[in-house]
């Protein structure tokens, strides 16, 4: 018997590139690319950046975007505007903002870059009259500037209601609950607004606090809707970091002058709703499970 001797499959050799051509490149077939070594990081890389890819496509191309003209647009307090938009024309958009602590996102004719904006007005009136109300900060450069230079019948651009909103589930019913903190600063006010005006019960709880944070007076919105809240069953503590010398309130953060006052009587009977600065939310927090509040009746719209 005679003994047949296999010889190795040469390897194939890679195409030459001159160096000294760095503005021309050259096209391989794909059978030629496959077997290049190595291989598999190759064929992974090359996977990767197609789905990639694709996956931003998707992205771009779902994002539904409803044209809506401005109703007003008005000086709230210092650097922040009351902005109105009407979406009675499209009752699809309306609808789909439920809870208070929704936001959504919001594009400018001048500008493809879009802002997300905390819904301020609540459901109820979006599901009455047509309208989104927001509570717009107004910031050099950037979307919401532009926004809030905007007059009555410009037209923007709004997606759907996105977000969780305030679980307001997780603290009722209200005489199982009867302490709710409620915690804001800046333009953070905007969705605690919305919870309040969609009513949660205040006036059936005991022991309502909201401290509200502002660097002044001037800076603080909705001072003009304070009595309305109060007699919501709302009790409104206005903590002020850098007061003029007339002012006799609190000072400093939220979370100081929450922690001077704490009075929390029954750990397993208070909820609390958070809004604005990432430091403030954690601090808070911290402050409130440390006296014995559970974590999951602590809300947040993020």
């Amino acid at each position: 018997m005679s003994l047949i001797t296999l010889s190795p499959t040469p390897t194939p050799r890679l195409p030459r590139i001159r160096s000294h051509a760095p503005c021309r490149s050259q096209s391989f077939p794909m059978t030629t690319l496959l077997r290049l070594k190595p291989q598999p990081l190759l064929f992974h890389l090359f996977r990767r950046q197609l789905s990639v890819s694709a996956a931003a496509a998707v992205r771009q191309d779902t994002t539904a975007w409803t044209s809506a003209p401005l109703l007003t647009v008005s000086p709230a307090a210092e650097s922040l505007f009351n902005v109105t938009i009407d979406v009675s024309d499209s009752p699809d958009l309306a609808a789909s903002y439920t809870k208070a602590g929704q936001y959504l996102q919001l594009k400018v004719p001048v500008s493809e870059k879009p802002s997300f904006l905390a819904i301020a007005s609540p459901p109820s009136l979006a599901a009455a009259k047509g309208v989104f109300e927001f509570l717009v900060k107004s910031v050099a450069g950037s979307t919401a500037e532009l926004l809030c230079g905007l007059q009555k019948g410009d037209v923007v651009e709004l997606t759907p209601a996105m977000g969780k909103g305030f679980e307001i589930d997780q603290i009722s019913p209200p005489q199982d609950y009867k302490t709710v903190l409620i915690f804001a600063t800046g333009s953070g006010i905007s969705s605690i607004r919305s919870l309040i005006e969609s009513g949660f019960g205040a006036d059936k709880r005991s022991d309502v606090r909201l401290y509200y944070g502002a660097r002044n007076l001037k800076r603080m919105a909705y001072q003009d809707r304070f009595k309305e809240w109060e007699l919501s069953g709302v009790e409104i503590v206005p903590v002020l970091s850098q007061p003029d010398q007339t002012w006799t309130g609190e000072q400093g953060y939220v979370q100081a002058a929450f922690a001077r006052a704490k009075k929390i009587f029954s750990p397993q009977s208070t909820g609390a709703v958070l809004c604005g600065q990432k430091p403030m939310a954690e601090e808070v927090t911290s402050l409130l499970v440390a006296d014995g509040v559970s974590a999951e009746k602590i809300l947040k719209n993020f």
